[in-house]
């Protein structure tokens, strides 16, 4: 066989093909659960954290394994999903409501997927800047050295999480209601979340990663 008719490489692993297409779904789910708050604990949070602490960890997964650059670019096209599952969800809203439809459903869907233009825009605003932020502190931290993956994946989880927490309600609430109370809650339980959850994830996943490319 010569070198010409020797199959071409893949041009994307593995594993980048698998949580990309998590990363999408995330994108997608996280507005959805986030119509939800849950306790955990003392902690109040609203249940969008758990997808979003995905993305987090996803983005530094694929720094880890396959360089900031693809994470970033990873993000850029999740805007993607994140705005295509917003123009279906207001034009299916939109679309006049079956009459035979389930009646308990037919009243919660546009209380759970209606969102006002402003927690759209802050959703949008807040991913874009924490997940970059996200990918650029794990990269930097102790000078991204390769070492260290769990600490550096928690720091720059709660820190992003930190400046998400205050884009988000700021851009959603300010001037609607008081806004110190109820970001500093969210912070705690995101900053919790990111110090206790993050680390394991990110090891299983780049685990994961490396094996799925050796395969």
């Amino acid at each position: 066989m010569t070198s010409t008719d020797a199959a071409p490489a893949p041009s994307i692993t593995r594993s980048l093909f698998i949580f990309a297409i998590l990363y999408g779904g995330m994108t997608c789910i996280a507005g959805v659960l986030g119509a939800k708050q849950v306790a955990l604990g003392p902690l109040a949070v609203e249940a969008g954290i758990f997808p979003f602490l995905l993305l987090v960890v996803l983005g530094s997964t694929v720094a880890e394994l396959h360089g900031r650059e693809t994470a970033n670019r990873l993000v850029r096209f999740g805007f993607i999903p994140l705005l295509t599952s917003i123009a279906l969800i207001w034009l299916v809203i939109q679309l006049p409501t079956d009459e035979g439809m389930y009646e308990p459903a037919k009243e919660a869907f546009p209380i759970i997927l209606g969102q006002s233009w402003r927690l759209m825009a802050a959703g949008i605003i807040a991913y874009g800047v924490s997940q970059f932020l996200n990918i650029y502190l794990f990269s930097k931290i102790f000078g991204d050295s390769g070492k260290l993956l769990a600490v550096r994946a928690a720091i720059a989880s709660a820190i992003s999480q930190i400046v998400d927490t205050i884009i988000f309600i700021t851009v959603s609430f300010y001037g609607v209601r008081p806004i110190g109370e109820l970001m500093m809650g969210q912070a705690t339980a995101k900053v919790v979340l990111s110090l206790v959850v993050v680390p394991l994830l990110i090891t299983g996943l780049v685990a994961l990663g490396k094996r799925l490319d050796r395969a």
